[in-house]
């Protein structure tokens, strides 16, 4: 964090006339939270990285963003748009997890290292509504929204395992193709059906429609990518709002879009491996939990252990062709790609709950520390898994942000010419139609 800091002051103290940089808010742990803009047009796009925090490419990716658009009068200096790039939204959330960023980048260190805050702890989630926004963070991304009314605003986030996606508050023409040719270039597998979408339309192979905010259940709202979000607030400017997600280890079958063999024997499986696992989890959570009272902060890392448990057995549920529950959504048709997802998923539920965990144990101390050889063990087979089952592969980090930056290019580009933008003064109108040349790919 303090790092991404550094280099965006250097990068405006290089250029003073066509970057700055300002405090727009304070974490929870006293941590302030930079808005690096570029350029000094009358349009604004807004790039919000580091909102879940175990997902750090944004922060790589908004630096790139930036080089470019100074390097490039047709995007800041010289444009008509200004580019708002917050470095990170959750930056005490993303220091819990520094244990592995400094590398090196392996399944076992990522999840015994794993950090995310519980659900109601996300700042990009309104669980609760705008107006009770409990969280500074949440407040001061609000705020900014309400003072910039973007016309395009991007969310960074990152795929620990699978594939890369966009997801989309309004349709943009032409972002599957231009997504599909960015990640052909750099070998990014797209994924073609992930579990978080799996309700959602679908606008083009890897490209989703968010729907709009509705009210739901915890349980719902975080197995569905939490639609009740900042991404929904400027709505009301006519903000189109894109969620570009980069893969850290890539799975190439999460872009196989052939039938599937046996879809119901698969889904089976999964939702008996998940009931399973979850059990297994819920036994160390019993016998780690008395010993945490003198452990500072362990509520944090309760918090998600808790939201894990319980999604689990309704994912399970929802997935399992013998137990779907009466009156639920039927399953979409499943084809190699989304089977696969749902593996993926059903097992990243399982390690990161495990990963807690250890780290949960190593903080009691030999009160628990009877647990850390089996959760180990657990740990060391679920990530074999990932890595020789699925065939998961590391991205390395100049790539992921390669990709994350292109997309986001591409993204502004379309949003540019084809989306709708209201004014300041409240006058909805549509875009000039010029799309702005990036010559990215």
């Amino acid at each position: 964090m303090d790092e991404l800091g550094a280099r965006a002051a250097a990068l405006v103290a290089r250029r003073p006339r066509d970057a700055r940089l300002r405090r727009v808010g304070t974490s929870r742990g006293g941590t302030p939270l930079w808005l690096l803009s570029v350029g000094h047009g009358s349009r604004h796009a807004l790039v919000v990285a580091g909102p879940h925090a175990n997902e750090p490419v944004g922060g790589a990716t908004v630096l790139r963003l930036a080089e470019r658009a100074l390097a490039d009068p047709r995007l800041g200096a010289g444009s008509d748009t200004t580019w708002n790039l917050l470095l990170c939204l959750d930056p005490d959330g993303a220091r819990r997890n520094e244990g592995w960023l400094s590398g090196p980048y392996t399944l076992g260190r990522y999840f015994r290292h794993f950090f995310r805050p519980g659900f109601l702890e996300q700042p990009e989630w309104l669980p609760d509504g705008a107006e009770r926004a409990a969280l500074p963070e949440t407040r001061a991304l609000l705020d900014l929204q309400d003072e910039l009314r973007p016309f395009f605003q991007c969310s960074l986030h990152g795929v620990d395992v699978g594939g890369g996606f966009v997801e989309l508050t309004h349709d943009l023409p032409g972002m599957a193709q231009r997504l599909a040719q960015t990640a052909a270039r750099l070998g990014i597998p797209r994924e073609l059906g992930p579990y978080d979408t799996l309700y959602w339309p679908v606008l083009g192979p890897a490209v989703y429609r968010i729907p709009p905010p509705r009210r739901g259940d915890l349980a719902a709202a975080i197995t569905e990518a939490a639609v009740e979000s900042t991404w929904f607030h400027p709505h009301r400017y006519g903000t189109v709002t894109a969620v570009v997600e980069a893969p850290m280890w890539g799975v190439a079958a999460v872009e196989d879009g052939s039938p599937a063999a046996d879809a119901p024997a698969v889904l089976r499986t999964v939702s008996r491996t998940l009931r399973d696992d979850t059990r297994l989890m819920e036994g160390f959570l019993a016998g780690v939990r008395p010993h945490l009272t003198h452990v500072p902060d362990a509520d944090r890392l309760l918090a998600p252990v808790d939201d894990y448990l319980l999604v689990g057995p309704g994912l399970a549920d929802s997935w399992d062709p013998d137990t779907h529950p009466a009156g639920g959504r039927r399953l979409p048709p499943l084809d190699s790609a989304r089977l696969t997802a749902l593996g993926i998923s059903g097992r990243r539920v399982a390690l990161r709950t495990a990963g807690l965990l250890h780290q949960l144990a190593r903080a009691a101390g030999r009160e628990a520390a009877d647990v850390l050889p089996e959760l180990d063990a657990l740990i060391d087979m679920w990530c074999a898994d990932y890595s020789e089952g699925y065939g998961a592969r590391w991205i390395p980090v100049a790539r992921q942000a390669e990709y994350q930056a292109r997309v986001v290019l591409a993204a502004f580009e379309l949003a540019a010419a084809y989306t709708p933008v209201r004014s300041h003064s409240g006058e909805s109108g549509w875009g000039s139609g010029a799309a702005v040349p990036m010559h990215t790919e």
